[in-house]
């Protein structure tokens, strides 16, 4: 018990063992700062927080909330990398399609198309090369890096 008293009134005095600051300019116009008060010249005391910060332990509550604006934080962070990487994946595919597609007109040969009637008929040379260019562009677009 009785160390606990003795503990107790440490604590309470430990704020006030504080050292003191002195501030004053010196003969030569430079601001001084030290714990001893000059004996000839006019000095102030600065007071100063001991610890370096006015508030005192932060809470429980206070800890939990810091932490679970941390989480949420790493939550926000990994949302948004998953949706970048699908973006990603989504863009690479665009781009894989398109380049086959563009391929089945570079390469030549005959190619055939659906009529309005839906009947099965070959495309002559001009509009396989207008297929061709449309492909060559839309390959291009797609595949662009950002």
């Amino acid at each position: 018990m009785k160390r606990l008293v003795i503990l107790v009134f440490a604590c309470a005095l430990a704020p006030l063992a504080a050292a003191q600051l002195y501030k004053y300019v010196d003969k030569d116009g430079k601001t001084v700062y030290s714990d001893q008060p000059p004996a000839n010249l006019d000095s102030k005391q600065v007071n100063i927080p001991s610890g370096g910060t006015s508030a005192g332990p932060k809470s429980a509550v206070e800890r939990d909330k810091e932490l679970e604006k941390t989480r949420e934080k790493g939550r926000e962070a990994a949302k948004k990398s998953d949706q970048v990487a699908r973006e990603a994946q989504a863009r690479e595919e665009r781009c894989m399609q398109a380049t086959n597609y563009h391929r089945t007109f570079a390469e030549g040969g005959k190619i055939s198309k659906y009529n309005d009637k839906g009947e099965r008929v070959l495309m002559d040379e001009q509009e396989i090369e207008a297929e061709r260019e449309k492909a060559r562009r839309q390959m291009d677009e797609a595949c662009k890096k950002a």
